[in-house]
């Protein structure tokens, strides 16, 4: 609550003056995510060890403080956002690689460490954290675990929760709790770790990461398939993994997504075409080849006019030009967006992706489409000037539309962002009271003080904080 009496000496005397800040400035730089959502915080804190986060915790509980923690604050739905003042308590100095253990295939990270940093850490081990998010330039192995990221391999290899074998957690109350194990297997007692993995800073500050590895696959082969019809497109996905292929990456890309990227960059994309497929294969050379002409056939069996497939890391690297270049490309057709990242079944894209057309007719609204299509998992932009009340207004209303859609057709209306502040006022329509009332009662019995992260997932404010 903004006006009580904050007690920065204590605060500083536990991390330092250094690490406390609370001039405007400041503050301001800690105010916001990705999702553009912001509030001011009343003071900054960057601890550096489990120590200090368990020392803040014991005071922001005595004095009722709530506190936000933060990692590189790329988030999309406002989960790292503080609400009503507080503290933001950020992790970046706990940036060390403990251990990388190539025998055991595990690492033992700090939570501030750069997804795309350890990944290239692992390569001279001849290993692999297969988790790869758009942001894995910058955003942090504890936000990833957070959020429970996932990336566009997670049809292949899963998503963050399935790689992480165990933590240490600092409770909201201050204790500290170590869960897991460093090995694959271990039943004993609740899964302790699976739950803390996408809670969303809510029940636990993380200090210390053990992270399943994996082999680096041997090579790839990439392949990009044109497809005059998108739901065609969308057939081919289903028909490439019912033929027992597994891709690592099947990414789509709906026409307005094509337009954008050959707007931006000129590259002689099609843009007439409703879709483009981006699919690759990793695994053993010798069965690589055979996989990649298989998957050719059956894109043009079920409707592409063209498939490429590039045989150099050149090639590869211009056939995945395009996909990365559809988020900076979407910025040239309007000043701002919603973006939703929902998900259905696989066989269900076709109907997805149908309404969306729908929608985007019935509230007069550009709908771009583009994201991981091997999991269902289907980014929806919905392009607009949030200064446009009217626009925003019908943008509000397609979204609810779009979500009760997509729970319709047996999907979830989050594949990889979370909840935070975006999502919360839907997420009773997904878990339904009996599950909101138990999710609560776990944060009760954790958080008894409400002081972690307070105003996420089960607080329906986001028309508040659109406004």
């Amino acid at each position: 609550m903004r006006g009580r009496s904050l007690p920065f000496a204590e605060i500083s005397r536990i991390v330092g003056q250094e690490n406390t800040v609370c001039s405007p400035e400041d503050l301001a730089c800690y105010s916001y995510d990705a999702s553009k959502i912001s509030s001011l915080p009343e003071v900054v804190v960057f601890p550096g060890n489990t120590a200090e986060v368990s020392e803040l915790l014991k005071l922001a509980n005595r004095e009722r403080l709530p506190v936000f923690p933060r990692g590189a604050g790329t988030g999309m739905v406002g989960a790292a956002v503080p609400g009503n003042g507080g503290m933001v308590m950020v992790l970046t100095r706990f940036n060390r690689i403990l251990e990388i253990d190539p025998d055991n295939m595990i690492a033992v990270v700090e939570p501030g460490v750069i997804t795309g940093e350890l990944q290239k850490s692992l390569s001279p081990h001849g290993l692999f954290y297969p988790p790869d998010p758009a942001s894995l330039a910058f955003s942090t192995i504890g936000g990833n675990v957070a959020m429970c990221a996932g990336g566009p391999r997670a049809v292949k290899y899963g998503v963050t929760r399935d790689y992480v074998l165990g933590l240490t957690v600092v409770l909201p109350t201050g204790s500290v709790l170590r869960t897991g194990t460093r090995t694959v297997k271990g039943v004993v007692g609740y899964d302790l770790t699976r739950l803390m993995v996408g809670s969303e800073g809510t029940l636990g500050v993380f200090t210390e990461i053990i992270l399943r590895l994996i082999p680096t696959p041997e090579s790839a082969r990439t392949l990009m398939a044109v497809f005059p019809l998108l739901e065609d497109a969308a057939r081919a996905v289903s028909q490439i993994i019912r033929q027992r292929i597994v891709p690592s990456t099947i990414e789509i890309m709906d026409r307005s997504a094509i337009r954008a990227v050959e707007n931006y960059l000129h590259m002689g994309l099609p843009t007439e075409v409703e879709a483009l497929l981006l699919i690759e294969v990793d695994g053993r050379p010798v069965v690589l080849d055979e996989d990649a002409n298989r998957i050719a056939e059956i894109c043009l069996d079920l409707g592409a006019s063209k498939v490429e497939t590039a045989r150099s890391e050149t090639e590869r690297e211009q056939l995945w030009q395009a996909r990365r270049a559809v988020s900076p490309a979407l910025g040239r057709i309007k000043p701002g967006k919603i973006n939703e990242d929902i998900t259905v079944p696989r066989t269900r894209i076709p109907a997805l992706i149908r309404a969306i057309g729908n929608l985007a007719v019935k509230y007069d609204l550009i709908i771009v489409c583009f994201g991981h299509a091997g999991d269902g998992n289907i980014h929806t932009n919905i392009m607009l000037d949030k200064k446009n009340r009217d626009e925003l207004k019908r943008a509000e209303m397609a979204v609810e539309e779009l979500f009760r859609t997509v729970l319709d057709l047996g999907g979830t209306l989050s594949g990889e962002h979370g909840v935070g502040i975006a999502k919360s006022p839907f997420m009773q329509w997904e878990v339904g009271d009996e599950g909101l009332e138990a999710m609560g009662r776990i944060k009760k019995a954790l958080d008894p003080l409400n002081i972690l992260n307070p105003g996420k997932m089960f607080t329906p404010n986001r028309a508040f904080f659109r406004a």
